[in-house]
């Protein structure tokens, strides 16, 4: 998956459809890759993401053989994440990457001078996990209104408990399907469980984007 996500992001860069003869990006990809238009769309999403991994990984102390800048070495490099969960991370790399760059700095800091690949494996597998799972942070100063304050409090509440639920439905309906491919798929457990479709899709597009907004409507 991470060396096909940099062919179509190397393709994309260069708009090669163009000098090739075809049409348009959709029909390269089809012809070339096999895949649709938003297969493609979403595996630029993932080699994006794995090159901001990559860099962050790359910048840390003496890293064992992912020093390699090569970009066939970065994409080649198993880090053993999924196309969904780097999806789900792809709006929050920098989330991603200020943690792998902490980590790496914490353990060279404790005696480990170089840090080999299994060790930088389990520290992005991690770092991943944790900005996926976790809904974005509520805003650090207080408002001086306890009204305010009380109202702001419920709805963090919401939007973490909304977070757990899209994650639900992310083990249901992955992130490669449509939203209304997913309502399809959803229906039967959101009836099971009490919710309404669009509540299950605002809070699985929220699980994925991170963005309060998703939930607009619905939820909040």
């Amino acid at each position: 998956m991470a060396v096909l996500a940099a062919r179509v992001r190397d393709a994309h860069t260069a708009r090669v459809w163009v000098p090739r003869g075809n049409s348009s990006w959709e029909s390269y990809c089809r012809a070339e890759f096999g895949i649709s238009r938003a297969q493609a769309y979403r595996l630029l999403e993932v080699a994006r993401t794995l090159a901001a991994i990559h860099n962050a990984v790359a910048a840390g102390p003496e890293t064992s053989r992912t020093r390699d800048t090569d970009p066939g070495t970065a994409a080649a490099l198993d880090y053993g994440l999924s196309q969904r969960a780097l999806i789900a991370v792809s709006g929050r790399t920098d989330a991603v990457a200020e943690i792998i760059t902490r980590r790496q700095a914490a353990l060279a800091h404790s005696g480990l001078q170089a840090l080999d690949t299994a060790t930088v494996r389990a520290v992005v597998r991690q770092a991943v996990r944790d900005v996926r799972t976790a809904p974005p942070a509520a805003p650090v100063d207080p408002p001086a209104d306890p009204a305010v304050a009380a109202l702001r409090a419920v709805v963090d509440d919401l939007a973490a408990c909304s977070h757990q639920l899209g994650e639900l439905m992310l083990e249901v309906a992955p992130a490669y399907l449509s939203d209304t491919e997913a309502a399809d798929v959803l229906a039967l457990l959101c009836d099971e469980i009490g919710e309404t479709v669009e509540n299950g899709l605002a809070a699985r597009r929220y699980a994925l984007t991170g963005d309060r907004r998703a939930l607009a409507g619905t939820v909040l």
